[in-house]
């Protein structure tokens, strides 16, 4: 039997992005579950999470995460992000991916992992205030940016955008998982999202460490293959930011720039990444069932 070329070149490209972005060439659903995990492949998290719009939503989060100056003292002063970019990346995927499509289990044991690291995170940031990675108020930040960031570009850039009512769903379900990690409340609803996003605005400022961080986001050392993919993701970033945010972080767009130039190459760009990596077959079956309901 012949072998398509087409088909090896595609499994080729998805093992070296799968290792890029997470370390291992194994797809997202692992084989080996024991059972359908916290949510299930009817889960609005399946769908989000296996979606190339989630490139884009990591990085608007990034850059949000960078104004709030606690926040940012965290990752400045205890993360190794400038020396082991990768490192820092393939660990976020690792804990969205054991937590989405994990077993029980195993979504439980990353949860206890991350939140005894956390334990460690602790210090005084540059303005004389204390922090500590546990800190319920700062690990609602974190979970309000990433929540809102994914479920943003995933209706913007998503293969499958979803309905409003699996958008409250999927803020639900990542409610679970940020209860497990230390919130107490969490939002489990789009409306209850931008509320409390919004009460954390005054909070919000940029300092030394916040610049130093965007310029590194903007430019990071990776290899040259990939550049050219992830100058397009930032901009989709950048334009998925609120303008008061471009303009905190020094992130400017001229006017059109966005629809008329980002947003199609974004979309391409998305839709390029779609077909070279391909869902598993229970997220493809589990989008089929979305597009039909």
């Amino acid at each position: 039997m012949a072998v398509d070329p087409t088909a090896a070149l595609r499994g080729e490209i998805q093992r070296r992005m799968r290792r890029l972005v997470t370390g291992d060439d194994a797809p997202p659903v692992a084989t080996e579950r024991t059972d359908d995990g916290l949510f299930g492949p009817d889960s609005a998290s399946w769908i989000v999470h296996a979606d190339p719009s989630m490139f884009v939503g990591g990085l608007r989060a990034l850059l949000l995460q960078t104004l709030h100056p606690l926040a940012m003292a965290g990752v400045a002063e205890h993360s190794d992000y400038r020396h082991d970019p990768l490192g820092r990346l393939h660990r976020t995927a690792g804990f969205v991916g054991t937590t989405t499509y994990g077993s029980t289990a195993d979504a439980e044991a990353m949860i206890t992992r991350i939140r005894r690291i956390h334990d460690r995170v602790k210090g005084t940031a540059p303005d004389g205030r204390a922090y500590e990675a546990n800190d319920p108020h700062l690990l609602e930040w974190v979970h309000l940016t990433e929540v809102d960031s994914f479920l943003r570009a995933h209706q913007r850039y998503g293969i499958t955008p979803l309905p409003d009512d699996l958008c409250d769903r999927y803020v639900a379900e990542m409610g679970e998982v940020a209860h497990r990690l230390g919130v107490p409340e969490p939002a489990d609803s789009v409306r209850e999202l931008k509320k409390r996003m919004h009460a954390y605005r005054p909070e919000m400022e940029a300092n030394r460490q916040t610049f130093d961080t965007v310029r590194f986001l903007m430019v990071p050392p990776l290899p040259l293959t990939v550049r050219p993919s992830y100058g397009v993701i930032a901009a989709a970033a950048i334009g998925l930011l609120p303008s008061f945010v471009r303009r905190m972080l020094w992130l400017p767009m001229a006017p059109g720039v966005e629809p008329l130039v980002v947003r199609p190459a974004a979309t391409a760009l998305m839709r390029t990444l779609g077909w070279v990596m391909e869902a598993p077959p229970e997220i493809a079956e589990a989008r089929d069932r979305l597009r039909a309901g």
